[in-house]
């Protein structure tokens, strides 16, 4: 199990890493269905902690394999086998959200991770053997993990309830500090193009999920009520802002961006979780709001509004911060996003007014206003250099 090459040509993702990918698409729609759940119900604040824990599992369980396989994707039987180890974890903790996010019971969400962890951690020992120029940075990396699982399995089983929180986020940050303290050794050859491919793949089955759950949405009402107006508008509107959201964050090549800014690759990876994270919720909400179309549910219009746009303006305002990191000339300008950001929050407040479905609307019609006057400025952008160059040549020419 060698490194690979930094700059290894053509670099794509693997026919096992989309496999890989799948498996986190059952883990997503679960946890995604019972915060749509919890919001239907009114109870939107208690299930947004839940939401955020066992998304963060499910999200630095496919980042712990993504980093590791751009650098030592050998693709023999046991690093196949491996791997798919930990697609059965990934199946097991998708299987336990319910009661993890019902009950507080994360037991059975940690014993999926614990199998997903054993099958990392003999990689990353094989890698230390067979890479002696890196065996420190792969022993750090079996260590620190080892030894996390094993306070996830004391936080999971024997803490006791009032410390799980305050033990959970100190586990949290403490897993995202193994990274960093194993790549002091010496950093891994991760490939720049293939995170970057392998973090727009994983946003793309993200956009898929809110489909997923706006279509759950959409059963449920037709199954109480049938097709009205503003069942119609939500529904429409809903895909429209999956379509704006997953064109703004196509606009930039992160690839060219972390090739020259390796070190700023902790912050741009670790940002995603938020930009994950709400389009997740941005699911879970869209289901939510077409299903209030269809017949009463306890959540209020303007909880079921806010639950459409919060996840909106987190992610336009992440967006812009994350691509601020690797981008030599950003594309998305942050005033403007900023400023749709704001409206699209303060959007929930005309609902007694417009309605949840008026309310979905808007934020639509904000976010297709975004990406086209971004469109617009980058290429008057583009094109004004050119322009420029064609003057000062004309003028060269009028010259004696």
């Amino acid at each position: 199990m060698r490194a690979r090459p930094i700059d290894e040509p053509n670099r794509v993702a693997s026919q096992l890493e989309l496999l890989f990918d799948l498996t986190f698409v059952v883990a997503v729609a679960a946890v995604t269905a019972q915060l749509a759940h919890k919001i239907a119900e009114g109870h939107a604040l208690s299930g947004v902690v839940p939401f955020l824990q066992v998304f963060f599992a499910i999200w630095w369980a496919w980042m712990n394999f993504t980093w590791f396989a751009s650098s030592y994707d050998t693709d023999d039987v046991p690093y196949r086998l491996l791997t798919m180890v930990q697609m059965a974890g990934v199946l097991v903790l998708a299987a336990a959200v319910p009661a993890a996010a019902e009950h507080g019971d994360y037991r059975f969400v940690t014993f999926g991770y614990v199998i997903m962890r054993i099958g990392l951690v003999v990689l990353w020992l094989r890698a230390g053997l067979a890479d002696p120029a890196r065996r420190s940075t792969a022993l750090r990396y079996a260590a620190g993990i080892t030894v996390l699982t094993v306070g996830w399995l004391y936080h999971s089983v024997l803490a006791p309830m009032v410390a799980e929180l305050p033990l959970f986020v100190v586990l949290a940050v403490l897993e995202l500090a193994v990274p960093r303290w194993a790549e002091r050794a010496e950093p891994t050859t991760w490939h720049p193009h293939h995170i970057a491919e392998r973090y727009g793949l994983f946003t793309i089955i993200l956009l898929g999920e809110s489909v997923l759950a706006a279509s759950r949405g959409v059963e449920a009402a037709l199954a109480m009520t049938g097709i009205s107006s503003p069942f119609v508008v939500i529904a429409v509107s809903g895909l429209v802002v999956l379509f704006a959201l997953w064109w703004l964050y196509f606009l930039v090549d992160a690839g060219e961006g972390l090739s020259d800014r390796r070190d700023r690759s902790y912050l741009w990876g670790y940002g995603h979780y938020g930009i994950f994270a709400a389009l997740a919720a941005l699911g879970a909400g869209l289901e939510v709001a077409v299903e209030q179309s269809g017949h009463g549910i306890t959540a209020g219009p303007l909880v079921v509004g806010y639950a459409v746009a919060i996840p909106v303006g987190v992610f336009l305002l992440l967006l812009w911060m994350v691509h601020a990191l690797v981008a030599a000339e950003s594309m998305i300008r942050s005033g403007l996003l900023s400023f749709c950001a704001v409206v699209v929050l303060a959007l929930p407040l005309a609902v007694p007014w417009i309605g949840v479905h008026g309310v979905v609307a808007a934020i639509a019609t904000t976010c297709v206003v975004l990406v086209a006057v971004t469109i617009a400025l980058n290429n008057l952008g583009a094109s004004a250099p050119g322009r420029a160059r064609q003057g000062s040549t004309a003028a060269q020419q009028t010259l004696p």
